[in-house]
């Protein structure tokens, strides 16, 4: 009997087809309804298991596990004890839009799993009973004999045992932008997943040819599978914004706690207030130092940073991602698709006549061509055009526009040569037509070239060939150059070549061989000898020309960017130089870092930029590896196999157009253009959001510093309090949604991309944000309580004194907000006092609010308020305005010391 243990430990590429058949108790002749029964009940349904979820109820809860969320709700249980139940429903109103966004968010996470279970193929062509009958692919079990062809999607991983001209498209799990062409012989125990030919895996394409395989596992055995329980097993880690809030929060809170106790103690033991009234005098503590709309500011914050990325083709799909994208210290980005555009292209075109070099990418046949550095055209240049010919006629590809986008129908590579054509001026069905095919030899892996048999409408026949490099120069014993045909120069071909694969491009040789005008069909003996070579074509997915610029972009902002793919060294090496990853040498590949332990491996991540050969596992390792070295990394992918890696990255960024649907439920962002330069523009974003968040921090603490200083101070003197604490939830709440809230507006500093990343441990609160929140809290201490205690021996009501002290402290915070736009940069600008719009709006309207809160009827009677004087009014314009001035002397002398430094 079958043990599912045995087969899912076994090495099938290193098997060959007699051993596979026995392993798994089959033959060629497939399995029988009964036998097929009897090992689906053992091994289960071809289908992923479904993850485990969370209830409704429970990721709803989950919302709520924010120290930052006790501290709102905190401040929303206080303001509901003092009676102010539409302060309190405000804020309670805050932390459930928060908790709905965030639910919303995590259902859309959970997609990921179901995305690649979508991805098995629906049906399988199976041979049972001894014929080959349509089955659902679910039905599959080891042992089934399953019929491959063009189309089809490979339902479980296959061990193959006969192929005839199979190619695989495996870009979903190696990252690889070509086929690869199956083979039926073992391969090395060590060969990656990209090097196993023998086998064929579950929820990739066949692009060309037929073949058959034995299956050798199902569901979650298979390698999309085990990919899927990565994904599973991966955890995400939380921003490092969050994980900063939270420790603030948590400091604050306590630092708030400690203040009102020692506060209320001192109150009652050494000034003889009542318990009671120290009571509500520690509670107005806690409510001027709570900063009640700061979690709603950070929301809004990034929000506006979402909506700011979506106008530049980035989509966040997790709001925190938005701030760790400006924390970013390494970019881990996969090639094909992401650096470059998965779509062959012929760079190189080498003759006996010279190298000419080919412009343009992908599909659109847009370019030029140029010869030792100048421009050259086909007409002046015959044997480039025989070339490209040749290249269009011995092909089977199709190229055609569509809404604006080229389109390629075929094999990839034979795209490559029908765009050549096209830059060379050819129309396909006019030399089809002018040239019909007569006969063809397909390309088979034995021969390893492809022949097609035309005739002119003179009667002419030639024959046209295109093949591996290496078998078609033994074919040929001429080579044309300027019109005739001489004898080959196999040196210069060798050195031409060596020089093509050494740039990572994939070669393709093209030959011509005359035939009499009789002859109507095409044998190997046409093609044995006789032949003459006109060329050989350089073929690669070449790079996004604006990925190169926004690679430069990301390194000029310190952040270093890393390539992880499943495709080959060369190939990778090639491509990183021209994008400036790397050092041009080092490439670490997949197979030594399966040897490599912990150290070994931090060390690799840390000297290299380019990772080749990869498997999904490996690129996990190196994303751990790097977060454990203290780095913040993206990483950025489109295939199944960067799955596991865009969960577990600091911030996932997957492609929208060519991504999976796997790769982006697995991501915090995607890209709607699928180009590199949108991270970087994603990046500059980040750190802006992170800015305008410090500022709104730096903007709201110094208010609630003074606040609680105001009455530590008023208890220390004996005094009666110069603001209630109804009257402080007031300015806390009034300012937070309007003067705060246009920070989140600001734009980008200028020098946002020159500086280097954040540490991520660096707490929010710096040395200097401290002392500039000391510095601010002295100065509205100060004013507000001077100016409370001058109206009190003017003889002025306590209403009238607390009424003054209110509008002193929301004036000083209209001032303020002027220097809080730049940290250290002169705000006594035209830019820095009219630059934001959003903040003379906020101040017309905040000046509106406290004139209601100081003349209206009903809120001088909810607030206790009075009316004021002009003479008042002046008073507390002219103090209020000193914060603006000191503080842009501050900086002065601050700049000064950084330059003197």
């Amino acid at each position: 009997m079958l043990d599912p243990l045995n087969l899912e430990n076994m090495s099938w590429h290193t098997q060959d087809s007699a051993a596979t058949f026995l392993k798994v108790s089959s033959s060629a002749d497939g399995l029988s309804q009964q036998d097929a029964q009897q090992r689906l009940e053992k091994f289960g349904p071809n289908r992923l298991r479904p993850a485990k979820k969370k209830g409704p109820l429970a990721r709803l809860l989950m919302q709520f596990h924010n120290v930052l969320i006790y501290v709102l709700l905190g401040a929303g249980v206080v303001t509901a004890l003092l009676g102010h139940w539409v302060d309190s429903g405000v804020i309670f109103g805050v932390v459930v839009i928060n908790a709905i966004i965030g639910f919303i968010q995590e259902g859309k996470a959970e997609k990921a799993l179901d995305a690649i279970r979508n991805m098995l193929s629906q049906q399988a062509m199976v041979k049972r009973n001894g014929k080959f009958i349509n089955l659902p692919a679910e039905l599959l079990t080891p042992g089934d004999i399953v019929f491959l062809q063009s189309g089809d999607k490979v339902p479980a991983d296959l061990r193959l045992f006969k192929t005839r001209e199979l190619r695989i498209e495996e870009a979903m799990l190696t990252g690889e932008s070509v086929p690869v062409e199956k083979v039926t012989q073992p391969v090395a125990e060590q060969a990656t997943i990209g090097d196993r030919k023998c086998i064929a895996y579950s929820g990739t394409l066949v692009t060309y040819g037929q073949g058959q395989g034995v299956v050798v596992a199902t569901g979650d055995h298979t390698e999309i599978g085990r990919i899927s329980g990565l994904l599973r097993e991966v955890q995400t880690l939380t921003t490092p914004l969050l994980r900063q809030m939270a420790t603030f929060a948590k400091w604050l809170t306590i630092a708030i706690g400690i203040i009102a106790a020692a506060t209320f103690t001192y109150g009652v033991l050494l000034q003889d207030y009542s318990a009671g009234d120290m009571f509500l005098t520690a509670v107005g503590l806690a409510v001027a130092g709570i900063p009640e709309g700061l979690p709603a500011i950070m929301t809004i914050t990034l929000a506006i940073g979402v909506q700011r990325m979506a106008r530049k083709h980035a989509i966040i799909r997790r709001l925190p991602a938005v701030e760790t994208l400006g924390s970013v210290t390494v970019i881990c980005s996969d090639k094909t698709g992401t650096l470059t555009r998965n779509e062959m292209t012929v760079l190189t075109v080498a003759t006996g006549a010279g190298v000419c070099e080919v412009s343009g990418a992908g599909y659109d046949p847009h370019g030029t061509f140029s010869l030792n550095g100048e421009d050259v055209t086909p007409e002046a240049f015959p044997l480039l055009r025989e070339v490209a010919q040749a290249a269009l006629l011995c092909n089977d590809a199709s190229l055609s526009e569509v809404g604006g986008q080229w389109l390629m129908q075929g094999d990839p590579t034979e795209g490559a040569l029908v765009t050549l054509a096209h830059k060379a001026g050819l129309e396909h069905n006019y030399c089809q037509h002018q040239f019909p095919r007569t006969d063809a030899i397909p390309f088979e892996s034995q021969h390893r070239f492809m022949a097609t048999l035309h005739h002119d409408h003179a009667g002419h026949g030639f024959i046209y060939l295109k093949g591996a490099p290496e078998r078609v120069l033994e074919m040929c014993h001429q080579q044309r150059m300027r019109g005739e045909d001489v004898p080959i120069e196999k040196a210069y071909w060798e050195t031409c070549m060596h020089t093509m694969a050494s740039r990572g491009q994939r070669l393709l040789a093209i030959a011509f061989k005359p035939v009499a005008a009789g002859q109507q069909s095409l044998s190997f003996s046409d093609v044995e000898v006789g032949l003459t070579l006109l060329g050989v074509v350089g073929i690669i997915d070449p790079p996004r020309e604006e990925a190169i610029q926004a690679v430069r972009d990301c390194q000029s902002a310190g952040i270093r960017v890393k390539m992880i793919t499943g495709d080959h060294a060369i190939t990778a090496r090639a491509i990183g130089t021209q994008m400036g990853i790397g050092d041009g040498i080092t490439v670490v590949n997949g197979t030594d870092l399966e040897t490599y332990n912990a150290q070994q491996l931090e060390d690799a991540v840390q000297r290299s930029d380019i990772f080749a050969r990869v498997s999904p596992e490996q690129k996990l390792q190196l994303v751990t590896a790097l977060q454990a070295a203290g780095e913040v990394v993206s990483m950025t992918g489109d295939g199944v196999n960067d799955a596991p890696a865009l969960k577990r990255a600091d911030v996932g960024v997957a492609m929208g157009h060519k991504g999976t649907e796997v790769a982006k439920e697995s991501a915090e962002m995607v890209l709607t253009d699928d180009n590199f330069a949108s991270i970087a523009h994603a990046v500059e974003e980040g750190r802006t959001v992170y800015d305008n968040l410090k500022k709104s921090i730096l903007f709201i603490l110094p208010t609630n510093g003074g606040e609680a200083l105001i009455i530590i101070a008023a208890i220390a003197m004996g005094r009666l309090l110069p603001i209630t604490a109804a009257q402080i939830l007031w300015i806390n709440m009034i300012t937070a949604v309007t003067l705060a809230l246009t920070l989140a507006f600001e734009p980008p500093e200028r020098n946002v991309m020159q500086r280097p990343p954040r540490n991520p441990k660096e707490p929010i609160l710096s040395g200097f944000l401290i002392w500039r929140i000391i510095f601010v809290s002295l100065i509205i201490v100060t004013g507000t309580f001077g100016l409370f205690l001058w109206e009190r021996q003017q003889g002025a009501p306590i209403e009238l004194a607390r009424t003054v002290a209110v509008n002193t402290l929301v004036m000083f915070e209209i001032f303020y907000l002027f220097s809080a736009r730049y940290l250290l940069a002169p705000s006594l600008t035209f830019e820095g006092l009219f630059g934001n719009r959003y903040v003379l709006y906020a101040i017309g309207l905040l000046l509106v609010f406290q004139l209601g809160f100081t003349y209206l009827g009903p809120m001088q009677t909810l607030f206790a308020t009075t009316a004021m004087s002009a003479e008042a009014w002046l008073r507390v314009i002219v103090v209020a305005s000193s914060v603006l001035f000191l503080v842009e002397i501050e900086k002065l002398l601050l700049r000064k010391y950084s330059k003197a430094e």
